[in-house]
This record gives structure tokens, sequence and C-alpha cells, in this order.
């Protein structure tokens, strides 16, 4: 071996250890300390590959002592939390009458965000669909209506005859329709509820959801697809059948008479239900001050009583939490990155951060902390976790939200190195003479 390579080998050898020591970059941490509500970078262990990390911490507090109500079965709940305000008998199994449509829509807004159906298609009721009883919009045989007409219907006048409907055109059947509910349901963690049919028509005790699984599902159709609240808001509306007996105009009158009852909130939705063996039922959506609130209730003694019970649950949740949104995220730092073929990386924050207080406390008083590990080791990939942003209030955890990388970094190889070698070379100045 020539001795210029050799020597070559050696620094070689020599930069490559360097680039490890100091994890492939010049320069310090950007400087995060601040006042109360500013990040403060700590350096730590990023957890292990395939573990998601400490658990997060519940966003608020346990659920309070509520109002009576009238219902057997109820839950409140905070939307962008998920918190738990208050449940009674939440977990016991009952029939659902046409809340089960809260499912139907979710598939439906599945659809047409993936693209298979558009607002605009057409589509055309079978003798099935039309046999349908109970609320119903009376399609006929045959007769064509839009996707968002469907839709309207099924919301507004909770039209099991629209809901069947949609279910054949998206799903082929509506027994293929109710597998991909189910499947849906379980995704969402509705641990305790099984639908056998689209529209809650059927009276089968095996046909059954939970208040809590109620407010689960409500809340994944109101946070994934907030256009719901275009439909569920509307009183009154018509559509137009168009069939061999001619075009006549029928009335959608909204089924969910909170709309028009006196609050302090705002009314946004969701679903009521009821049949002689489920009662009355009904998923409350309301917003206040930013907070949005769900009220389910099951197995009310009248249809009066349903919404009596939601009003007293939201005017209880209205008066009793504060909500804490991290409106203004902080800029995260490019992560240090040893081995790789680029210096660092950047990352990116999974979400924002909601907290929910019961409490009234000073949110001017909540910290928050970049947990990051000194450098990542190469090969880095999009998507993994690289630490956590902690949020803290009075010296308590109130939860967490992960940092994630957002590029891909390949490991260096020999001729990274060399190149790196010959940059320096080649930026090195020339000692004066």
């Amino acid at each position: 071996m020539k001795p210029w390579f050799s020597l070559l080998l050696s620094i070689l050898f020599l930069f490559h250890t360097t680039l490890s020591s100091f994890g492939g970059v010049a320069g310090t941490s950007p400087d995060l300390s601040g006042q109360p509500g500013d990040a403060v970078l700590v350096n730590a262990t990023v957890q292990a590959e395939n573990d998601s990390g400490p658990a997060l911490p519940p966003a608020g507090e346990t659920a309070l002592q509520g109002p009576e109500i009238s219902a057997p079965s109820a839950l409140l709940m905070e939307a962008s939390t998920g918190q738990v305000l208050y449940e009674k008998n939440a977990d016991e199994p009952r029939r659902p009458a046409s809340i089960t449509k809260i499912m139907t829509l979710i598939l439906i807004f599945d659809a047409l965000e993936s693209g298979k159906i558009k607002l605009t298609d057409q589509v055309t009721t079978s003798a099935y669909a039309k046999s349908m009883g109970g609320s119903q919009v009376f399609l006929e045989e045959g007769e064509v209506q839009t996707v968002e007409t469907l839709i309207k219907c099924i919301v507004i006048a909770s039209g099991n005859d629209a809901s069947v409907a949609m279910a054949e055109y998206i799903a082929g059947s509506e027994a293929e329709f109710i597998n991909q509910m189910n499947q849906r349901a379980a995704g969402l963690g509705m641990s305790n509820t099984h639908f056998e049919d689209c529209c809650g028509l059927t009276d089968s005790p095996s046909h059954v959801t939970t208040a809590r699984d109620i407010a689960i599902m409500s809340r994944e159709l109101i946070n994934r697809y907030p256009q719901i609240h275009n439909y569920s808001t509307i009183w009154m509306d018509t559509i137009t059948h168009t069939t061999r007996q001619g075009t006549k105009e029928f009335g959608l009158s909204n089924t969910n008479k909170m709309l028009k009852m006196a609050t302090n909130f705002t009314v946004t939705g969701l679903k009521t239900g009821s049949t002689s063996m489920a009662k009355y039922c009904f998923s409350g959506t309301a917003e206040k001050d930013g907070i949005r609130l769900i009220a389910a209730i099951m197995a009310a003694p009248d249809f009066k009583a349903r919404f009596a019970d939601a009003l007293t649950l939201l005017n209880y949740g209205f008066a009793n939490c504060r909500l804490y949104q991290d409106t203004d995220p902080i800029s995260l730092p490019d992560l240090p990155v040893k081995n790789g073929k680029e210096d660092s990386v950047s990352l990116v924050l999974e979400g924002s951060f909601s907290y929910l207080s019961l409490k009234g406390e000073d949110f001017s008083a909540i910290e928050r902390a970049l947990v990051l590990p000194e450098a990542a080791e190469a090969p880095v990939k999009a998507g993994d976790q690289a630490g956590w942003l902690k949020y803290r209030l009075n010296g308590a955890d109130i939860g967490q939200i992960p940092v994630r990388f957002q590029t891909d970094v390949e490991k260096a190889v020999f001729s990274d190195y060399f190149k790196r070698l010959v940059e320096v070379w080649m930026i090195t100045p020339t000692p004066p003479a």
C-alpha cells in the first residue's frame, strides 16, 4: 500500500471519528428557555423503537358529580380532548334506534373523503330501500337522488330509506355496509357496540351500543368531518321527488327540537332516535366560547325528557369547564444526526394540544418542555418519534404530544465521508506565506 493512500485512510478515519463525536454538525442547540409558557429544551433518551413512550396523562380532571337526569344512561364529553365530564351507566348496552345513523354518516363521509363517491353522484333507490318503515322520506323504487340530498334526508329527517340507499350505493349491499360499520366501530374502540342494520329500525336485542360509544362515534364525526354541521343545523328544507307519477316537493323537518330551544350556547346537532324498545335517545352537540360538548342520552322516558336531560348536561358542562388550546406552537430546532448522509433532520409536532380544566386554573402558568435526545442515530425514518413536547401546570404534568422526524436520513457510507473531507479541504483557507 502506498504511503499517501495509508495517510488518506488515516485522515478519513479521524474525520469519521470526529463527526461521530459531535453528531455530524457544528454549533449549539438553540436556547429555548424563557418565561412560563415558553418551551425548555431537555436532553433525554428517546424511547426505544416501537415503544410509544409514556402514556398520555388524562386531559383534565376526572368526571365531576353531576346533576340528576331522568334517562337511565348518559355521558357528557368534551369533543377536542375526549374528556368525560359526567357519566351515568355509560357502559350499559342498550338499543340505539336512529342514533345508529351516526356511524352510517361516518362511513358516508369516509367515502367522500377517499374520493370513492361525490356529493353530486346520482343514487338510485332500490325496492329494498323503499320498503323501509319507520321514519322515512318516502323514496320510490327507481327514484334518483344525489348523495348530498340523501345526506340531508338522513341528518334532518332521519330517513331510513335514504340510509339504506346510501349503504347499498357505497358497499353494494346493506349487509356489507353493516360489516364495515362494525369494523369502523371496533377501530374507534367502541367495545360495547354491535350493529345489525344501518338505520336503527331493528329492535333486535343484539343491535346495541352505549352512551360512551355514542359519544365516541359522535366525536369522530364532528371532529373528522365538521361539515356535518352544515346539515345538522338545518331546521327545515325540501327535496324534490321525481318519479313515474310526476314531480312533487317533500318537506324535511329536523327531528332535533333542541335547535329551536332557548339556550345560552349554540346547538350544532346531532342525531335523535326512538323506538318502542329503545325509548328516546339523543346525541346532542353544542358549542360555547370555543368549547364543544357532546351529550349522549339513552332510553329517556319521553321525547321531551331526552332534550331536557341533554340541556341539563350541556349547561352543567359549559358552567364547569374551560379549555386551553396551544394555538402558538413552538419553533422546533433541527436535530443533529450521527453517521447520516445529512448532518441534521427537521422535526414536526404531531397534532395540537388541548387541556380541559374543571378547576378554573390560570392557563398563563402552563409551561412547555421539549424533550429530545442530543442527536439521532442514522438511519432516520420520517414519521418515527424523536421525542415529546410536554405540558405542565403548577408543577403537574397535564399532557404531551409526540415530536416526529419530518424527513428520512440515510446512513452515511464511505463515499459520503470522502466527499465531506474534500469539501472541508476545498473551503480551508490557505495560510499566509
